[in-house]
């Protein structure tokens, strides 16, 4: 355990050095005409430098395990800008996956960030979809691999992917991301769990399946544990 949050030192600083956020840090900032009544801004508002203590970089608790008792088996403790204010305009957080034997972090994505991920503990089979090829006739590729402790995998910013828990023992790793709000997409909960409901005809089109089927897919509870 010791060698590997060693190693998650040394991938965090790598991670601060190369990162940055080039794009928006929400899913959309809509313009007010007067800046008065603004709410919502492209990342926060900024604490006056004078207020700013050594507390507003600090966050404690990662050494503590999530709760991996729920249906997926896996649990993620994010350190985005939402939990450290310090890192607000940084362009950088972290997060701590915890995963169950056979936990799963189902397919998602991140919208706004690269995720370089780094396995402390257990062995999981990983992976990520590519974007739709240019050419009709070739397929979304595939790239996955199996993890070990010490072996970091990087997934590309807006694609799909997934970690698997292989092992009989408990897993549990470190990530860093390219973004001070790197934002999730549960690909199975957006599209069945949305509010309100996608029109289930769309669905049924989509997926070319009878619609009763998404019907029973969109009446499942789906929470979001990630």
């Amino acid at each position: 355990m010791k060698m590997g949050f060693g190693l998650c030192a040394i991938f965090l600083a790598l991670s601060v050095a190369y990162a940055s956020d080039p794009g928006q840090l929400q899913d959309f900032c809509v313009a007010v005409p007067d800046a008065s009544s603004a709410v919502f801004v492209n990342g926060k508002f900024c604490k006056n430098p004078n207020m700013v203590v050594a507390e507003d970089f600090l966050f404690q608790g990662l050494n503590e395990a999530g709760n991996t008792s729920n249906a997926v088996g896996s649990f993620v403790s994010p350190v985005n800008v939402n939990q450290l204010a310090g890192l607000n305009t940084l362009g950088v957080s972290m997060a701590r996956i915890d995963f169950a034997p056979y936990g799963i972090n189902p397919p998602h994505t991140h919208p706004r960030a690269t995720e370089a991920f780094l396995l402390v503990e257990g062995t999981l089979y990983v992976g990520f979809v590519t974007s739709n090829p240019a050419d009709r006739n070739q397929k979304n590729k595939l790239f996955t691999k199996y993890l070990n402790p010490g072996d970091v995998f990087v997934f590309p910013q807006g694609l799909i992917h997934f970690q698997f828990n292989v092992g009989k023992t408990d897993a549990v790793a470190f990530v860093g991301f390219g973004s001070q709000n790197p934002g999730t997409i549960t690909i199975a909960n957006a599209v069945f769990g949305s509010d309100p409901k996608i029109n289930p005809d769309v669905l049924a089109k989509a997926f070319q399946v009878e619609k009763n089927i998404i019907d029973y897919l969109q009446a499942q509870f789906w929470p979001d544990y990630n």
